[in-house]
């Protein structure tokens, strides 16, 4: 029998400084015998967007990574709103008290407050800025070679990809794979909230407002701060070549364009967001991977750039974090072998994506079912259609996803390999 030597040290380059490369380095720095660097392309290290959700999912991983108690900013969401944009019609509300063993509210937050949380835990000199990746290359024995546009050259037992959903990493190495833009452009920003609350006062509750093809959604962030989150339907037939996914600027003119048939109040709200602070996000999904890790185990992804779901869920972050904490807890078990942690990681969040794409396809089955119900797209009308497109409750318990404790998941991962 041929004992696989372990190493005693294990060097860990992880691309990408959003929530998913954070967590793995502060998950991967807490164990014995692994040195870690973060390599991102920013030259300051801050989030783009406006705000992000925190529920029981993310509280439970950012309670293992020590990161809980730095998280003190946010709105509690209680109470979540689908309304009808045009009419004002309460569609569905969803009420959710926090259960009695539950330790942390859902929160909706500010994107740079968890981001901030996140590097006060990262031991200092782990991460390198200014580091826009352009290429990997497997050297085989020797490890991974990584090239930067800076023109310098670093080489890793181990590379993470959390890139993101246009993962240099991922294209690399998984170089068939393709993203394409999904027709969803989303409009963010952020701004003092009691002027949009003194315009209705139900956008002081987090709430979705709606036409067929388009929503508008308002929710507090805290600190005085709300985030409106405008979408629509762009045909990628046409569009596809101009969307990028992550933080254009575009103008007042042009957001406001897409929401002329709603109410008053929603399209004053609107109005309010100063020109020069809206910025466009494009939703861009892929197919699903039958792996997350490559070239021998020597490459790994982690959220967004190992699942292109175009932001369904609205826990990426959570999804992300849960990542790097698996993948740390596999590497400490097998005590730095890549060759038996990383196929653990693969057989651990592997189902729970795939489980994902499953449930998507299906909801769209479900919508275009209710569709032909009321005659088809085309006869539908748009009061239908607005009550097609909103998820009511006593559909599938999505506790799988929302109420994930992802130490319970490793708990159990650990207990079935000794009982093997």
């Amino acid at each position: 029998m041929v004992v696989r030597e372990i190493k005693r040290h294990l060097n860990v380059a992880i691309i990408g400084g959003g929530p998913g490369g954070l967590s793995t380095a502060i998950a991967l720095s807490k164990i014995p015998n692994v040195d870690v660097q973060l390599y991102e392309q920013a030259k300051v290290l801050r989030e783009v967007g406006a705000g992000i959700s925190i529920g029981q999912n993310s509280w439970n991983v950012l309670e293992l990574l020590g990161v809980a108690d730095t998280l003190t900013s946010g709105h509690v969401t209680s109470i979540i709103l689908n309304l009808n944009g045009k009419t004002g019609e309460e569609v569905h509300r969803v009420e959710r008290p926090p259960p009695k063993d539950q330790k942390r509210a859902n929160i909706r937050t500010q994107r740079t407050k968890l981001q901030s949380a996140l590097v006060a835990h990262v031991p200092p000199g782990v991460i390198q800025l200014s580091k826009k990746l352009v290429k990997v290359v497997d050297q085989n024995l020797a490890g991974v070679e990584l090239h930067f546009e800076d023109g310098t050259v670093g080489l890793a037992d181990l590379v993470v990809g959390a890139d993101g959903i246009r993962s240099v990493v991922r294209d690399t190495a998984w170089p068939e794979y393709e993203i394409k833009f999904t027709g969803t452009t989303i409009w963010r920003a952020l701004l003092a909230w009691d002027e949009v609350v003194a315009l209705d006062e139900r956008f002081a509750t987090t709430g979705w407002w709606h036409s067929p093809t388009t929503h508008v959604w308002f929710s507090p962030v805290g600190e005085g701060l709300g985030e409106i989150a405008a979408r629509a339907w762009h045909d990628p037939k046409i569009h596809s070549a101009s969307k990028v996914s992550w933080g254009v600027p575009v103008t007042k003119e042009h957001v406001e364009s897409h929401f002329t048939e709603y109410l008053p109040q929603v399209q004053e709200a609107l109005a309010l967001v100063k020109e020069g602070d809206w910025r466009e996000f494009a939703a861009f999904s892929g197919p699903e991977l039958s792996k997350l890790t490559a070239w021998g185990n020597k490459v790994v992804l982690v959220g967004d750039s190992s699942h292109a779901l175009s932001g369904a869920f609205g826990s990426g972050a959570g999804f992300a974090m849960e990542d790097g904490y698996i993948l740390a807890r596999a590497l400490e078990y097998f005590r730095n072998d890549v060759h038996r942690a990383l196929p653990l990681f693969d057989a651990i969040r592997l189902p729970y994506y795939s489980r994902m794409y499953l449930h998507l396809a299906g909801e769209q089955k479900k919508r275009e079912a209710k569709l032909e119900q009321h005659g088809g797209a085309e006869a539908a009308s748009f009061d239908d259609k607005v009550r097609i497109k909103v998820i009511k409750g006593g559909g599938p318990d999505m506790s799988w996803i929302y109420g994930n404790n992802i130490g319970a998941v490793w708990d159990a991962a650990v207990a079935a390999i000794r009982l093997g």
